[in-house]
């Protein structure tokens, strides 16, 4: 394998998380999407070749927030 096209992050608060990873990563957030069929908004920052995707979930019964209710907030997908 020679790269990860990103790594899928289910947080709770999405501005709070872009803070976060904007200290850890010395960089922001290059854009934010909305995906209304997902009831997901989105975050990703650039690492190089790879990219990090912040998820938050937008609806309580949405594939995010049943994640988080289950795990917490961690690794969704790669």
């Amino acid at each position: 394998m020679k790269k990860i096209e990103h790594l899928g992050i289910a947080v709770k608060d999405l501005k709070q998380s872009n803070e976060l990873y904007k200290k850890l990563l010395g960089k922001a957030h290059y854009k934010i999407e909305e995906v209304v069929s997902e009831n997901v908004k989105t975050s990703f920052f650039k690492v190089g070749a790879n990219k990090i995707e912040l998820l938050e979930a937008t609806s309580p019964d949405s594939p995010i927030a049943k994640f988080i209710a289950k795990r917490g907030e961690g690794i969704h997908h790669v």
